[in-house]
């Protein structure tokens, strides 16, 4: 089974504590999933602690967005146990599932904004599908959240369509965060804007960890990202490349231990070099 043991580093250095510190948000125990004849996830275990914000990396097809479905219960498991706070997701009912996920802001990929809505109505989508307030209540609360995305209340009658990129990232952050979210998934969030927009990204990921006290599990490829928000780091590898008794999980620790790590395959990731994959690729065309 893949270990989940190790020690984590705050943001900027500011300490470490255990993963085995805490009782688990979220644990994912000997997970297994499998579409169709394709197995993407073998015997994966990850324990997420209250206030953890995580990293998952790893090549593109090894699961690491499978693992945010599974954690939000979008898709259950082949094998294994998915538990929030100790509950089975498996064996919660339509309504108590339904209930659980308010507890979760999902910033998706390309942010996954409503068109034909406004992002007035989009950021409080969410609270007024489920009826949690009051419309002077809810004007407030969507007020609120996207000043704290750095966005102008002026943005509320457009369109997702009239906005740049960075923007509607922003306000799929806001329609997360309208919620109160307790865990905040966030799937690819710099994935096609400029480094400078990436950077805006990666603060407001850190500004909601720290100013709303929530776990974070944050799937990307950006290693500018995961320096810079992960107190931990879990690296998962390809299941198509690994031998049938080898782990997923090639690491799980701090991000700076990432850079000068003995499997030359995490270190290959991170530095970003092709290395034998270009002539792995060859072989698989051929």
């Amino acid at each position: 089974m893949n270990s989940t043991a190790g020690t984590t580093a705050t943001p900027g250095g500011a300490g470490s504590v255990s993963t085995e510190a805490a009782e688990p948000v979220i644990a994912l125990e000997g997970i297994g999933m499998t579409f169709r004849h394709q197995q993407v996830l073998r015997d994966v275990t990850i324990r997420v602690p209250k206030g953890q914000t995580l990293c998952i990396i790893g090549e593109s097809g090894c699961g690491k967005t499978v693992l945010l479905k599974l954690m939000i219960g979008l898709i259950r498991p082949t094998a294994g146990t998915v538990r929030f706070e100790g509950m089975d997701l498996n064996r919660l009912s339509s309504y108590e599932l339904n209930q659980v996920r308010l507890r979760f802001g999902f910033l998706f990929q390309m942010a996954a904004l409503f068109d034909s809505l406004t992002i007035y109505d989009n950021v409080a989508f969410g609270p007024r599908e489920h009826a949690l307030y009051d419309e002077r209540m809810l004007r407030r609360i969507v007020h609120e959240r996207l000043r704290e995305v750095g966005l102008p209340i002026g943005i509320e009658p457009k369109k997702p369509a009239e906005l740049s990129g960075g923007q509607r990232k922003r306000v799929g952050l806001a329609r997360a965060l309208a919620l109160d979210p307790q865990v905040m998934l966030y799937d690819e969030p710099t994935t096609g804007l400029d480094p400078i927009m990436s950077d805006v990204i990666n603060e407001l990921i850190l500004q909601t960890q720290r100013t709303k006290h929530t776990t974070g599990v944050v799937v990307t490829h950006d290693m500018k990202t995961v320096t810079k928000v992960a107190d931990r780091v879990i690296m998962l590898y390809p299941l198509a490349r690994l031998k049938p008794d080898e782990p997923q999980i090639l690491y799980d620790g701090p991000p700076e231990a990432l850079e000068d790590h003995p499997d030359p395959r995490v270190r290959q990731f991170v530095r970003g070099e092709a290395g034998e994959r270009l002539s792995e690729l060859s072989n698989e065309r051929g």
